[in-house]
């Protein structure tokens, strides 16, 4: 299911977390070759990306929402 990024944290390895409107997390690292998301290494980057949809594969699950520091 999509859903919009609404706001970013950092998790505790220091990576980047994507909060997502249904109350889901989801990682958007850049580790290339595997996934390339140089947008997600500033904050400019971060900031176009909001409101763009991610795949939750939570909702699909029926998950509960998750923590958010």
């Amino acid at each position: 299911m999509k859903q919009p990024i609404t706001g970013y944290h950092k998790d505790e390895d220091n990576h980047w977390v994507a909060q997502l409107a249904c109350g889901h997390n989801q990682h958007v690292r850049h580790t290339p070759p595997w996934v390339n998301r140089p947008w997600v290494v500033t904050e400019a980057g971060r900031a176009s990306m909001l409101g763009f949809e991610l795949d939750c594969r939570k909702c699909e699950e029926d998950a509960a929402p998750d923590e958010r520091p």
